[in-house]
């Protein structure tokens, strides 16, 4: 590939080639209809008003009449009642108790007070476009605040100095920091100034956007593809403060089953049935515990999704349900990938009732992803949620609780990854290209999966897994972080991961434990699977062709202190299921509210030159501190942390333990 060589960087005229930006004007007209403020402007239109006291949306198209629709990812959305609205010479106001939006009208900007104090302001223009029909935001910020969240973005935890943009993507090659645009898409970013505000900005726009932080030290840019500029300013007293409102908005993580909660082994693949038992068994064997164990896609007939290989798995039924008798579940994989087979009852059944994604000719969209080439489903149509959840009973009569989807992005092996631009889905009755449809198309066959587990299993909450998605998939599945390597810099770079997705309403994450590609070290895998078992999510995973890295396979050394970490992860599975019905109740991250100190400050990423140290604490308790260490490292903790006596199930935690 020539991308990869010296050739990328050829001399060009980039510099010298300017983008002609344009600003939408001033305001020329309003209306007020006692909760939402719509106006007229040079180009286009805008709407303004309060969803709550410190929570403000504002809307503006520069190509024709603003949409007040939403995106899946709001679920609760109503104009605030009571608020006043007056109109000077230069600004219209909007009032609400003490907080007070000024929207100038030339150039049409905003700015939110509260109590007279400043603690929002759009630039001036605050809203330019191009002909090309790229719209965007400019916001001011403190030069030294730190941005947290926009969902799970590799590299450190704070944003600030960044240039983040939004296009889930299938990327295997090897993530570093500048690999920007991985599976998820969540446009919402926290400003955060301690003791002033911490400003969270959704941008629910669908389309590729980008923001960044970079080009100004002052500002922020967030810029949209298409469409046009929909945003909901958050004003926090602090992050968690600024994380409740934004889960009002997007919904909460469920509460999820019990069982999910434990240690979850996975391969691509455990190739056979007898494979799956024989794993099984030495997890028995040596005493280590097992919650569920994954099938990827080798399970299947010709990679046909809703079928079995009956010479790979001859007694699929019966292995199921003995797995289940010890305590473990079976999650296997599901990809929206359908292969073209008219033989095949799935694809006949889409083609024949129009369930498929198509141009606008009318022509189904076919790619060539595993089972070769495919169609895949429109998942934007209720109907097709539907029929797709009720094609989980060929698992769910088996026993299984539990869905894994991947290549949701969508995955197709092409040059775009993806499917073709022009192709259209059709959603709420309305046609939508995929370039609009590209970042939901993760997030819709999510929730297609999860309700249809809760109808054929109505008296279960089911778990689901996901690689793709966009804000507000947290109401629907699990999220893991896609495939890592067996890197201490990506063990490493999990972690601040984690935490910015949890920080974008993400409560239940992780990364795959030992490292997904490349091959995993003795010293690598016991690092990781200390920190693994903190995180909300635990499993291990690897690649075809790796070596293998269940806990036995370097030896008893490492066994054991393997083995060690996943007991002590069911040690203290009482007090993660009480983090996570809080996360329910609350709309706060599981990582939050283990870090989270009486004295409502962050505590959580400290970056040192040589180590990663994350304290897990949260004003009632505190765990322990956890110390990951590059490799062949030895440190000695003198925090005293590590004597703290544990407040709930979990025993203590000796100093001898977390710094082996």
């Amino acid at each position: 590939m020539l991308e990869d060589t010296s050739y990328a960087i050829l001399p060009s005229n980039a510099e010298n080639q300017k983008e002609n930006v344009h600003s939408v004007g001033a305001i020329e007209s309003i209306t007020w209809d006692g909760n939402v403020l719509r106006g007229k402007l040079s180009k286009g239109t805008f709407f303004i008003y309060f969803t709550e006291e410190n929570v403000i949306r504002f809307g503006v198209d520069p190509f024709g009449d603003i949409s007040e629709t939403n995106t899946i990812a709001v679920e609760k959305d109503k104009p605030l009642s009571g608020v006043i609205c007056g109109e000077k010479e230069t600004e219209i106001q909007l009032v609400y108790q003490n907080y007070k939006a000024i929207i100038y009208k030339s150039p049409f900007s905003v700015r939110v007070e509260n109590n007279n104090e400043l603690l929002f302001a759009t630039d001036s223009p605050c809203v330019t476009y191009t002909t090309d029909k790229h719209v965007t935001l400019t916001v001011h910020k403190s030069p030294d605040a730190p941005v947290y969240g926009l969902g799970e973005k590799s590299g450190f935890l704070n944003k600030n100095g960044s240039k983040i943009s939004n296009w889930n993507t299938d990327v295997f090659a090897p993530h570093n920091k500048d690999t920007v645009e991985l599976y998820q898409s969540i446009p919402f970013a926290i400003i955060h100034e301690p003791g002033r505000v911490s400003t969270g900005i959704f941008f629910d726009n669908s389309y590729r956007t980008e923001f960044d932080m970079q080009r100004y030290e002052n500002k922020m840019t967030i810029r949209a593809d298409g469409g046009g500029v929909n945003s909901y300013i958050m004003l926090g007293e602090d992050i968690k403060d600024t994380l409740q409102h934004y889960t009002k908005l997007t919904g909460t993580t469920p509460l999820p089953p019990k069982w999910s909660l434990g240690y979850h082994q996975s391969r691509y693949s455990y190739q056979s049935q007898d494979e799956v038992e024989k794993v099984v068994a030495l997890f028995k064997k040596y005493d280590i515990p097992l919650d569920c164990i994954f099938l990827d896609i080798h399970y299947m007939d010709g990679y046909r999704v809703f079928t079995f290989d009956e010479d790979r798995f001859p007694q699929v039924e019966q292995m199921v349900s003995e797995l289940k008798e010890q305590g473990i579940d079976v999650v296997p994989i599901v990809d929206p990938g359908v292969k073209q087979d008219v033989d095949y009852p799935v694809y006949k059944e889409g083609m024949l009732k129009g369930y498929f994604s198509k141009y606008l000719s009318g022509e189904v969209y076919h790619g060539e992803v595993w089972p070769g080439t495919s169609a895949f489903p429109d998942f934007f149509q209720e109907n097709v949620q539907k029929w797709w959840g009720a094609l989980h009973e060929c698992y769910t009569q088996l026993g299984v609780r539990g869905i894994w989807n991947d290549m949701n992005e969508p995955s197709v092996f092409n040059d775009t990854k993806t499917m073709d631009l022009d192709v259209m889905h059709k959603l709420d009755g309305k046609l939508i290209s995929h370039k609009e449809g590209h970042n939901l198309y993760g997030i819709y066959m999510s929730k297609a999966t999860f309700e249809g587990l809760q109808a054929l299993m109505p008296n279960t909450r089911p778990f689901s897994l996901t690689r793709a998605g966009y804000a507000g998939v947290q109401r629907y599945s699990a999220v893991w972080t896609g495939d890592n390597r067996s890197h201490w810099e990506h063990l490493e770079m999990s972690l601040p991961m984690s935490m910015n997705l949890g920080i974008s309403g993400v409560a239940f994450c992780g990364a795959d434990v030992g490292g997904f590609s490349s091959d995993t070290t003795p010293e690598l895998l016991i690092r990781w699977t200390q920190v693994g078992a903190f995180l909300p999510y635990f499993r291990n995973h690897s690649v075809q062709d790796s070596i293998y890295q269940e806990p036995w396979v370097f030896g008893e050394e490492t066994m054991m202190s393997v083995k060690k970490y996943i007991q002590l992860r069911y040690r203290f599975i009482p007090y993660l299921y009480t983090l996570f019905y809080e996360a329910e109740q609350t709309g706060l991250d599981i990582e939050w509210l283990a870090y989270y100190s009486s004295d409502k400050e962050m505590v959580g990423a400290v970056y040192e030159d040589d180590e990663l140290s994350y304290d897990y604490r949260d004003g009632k308790y505190s765990l322990t501190k956890i110390t990951v260490h590059k490799d062949g490292q030895i440190h000695v903790d003198n925090s005293g942390l590590l004597d703290t006596v544990v407040k709930t199930q979990v025993r203590i935690i000796g100093k001898g333990e977390a710094g082996e």
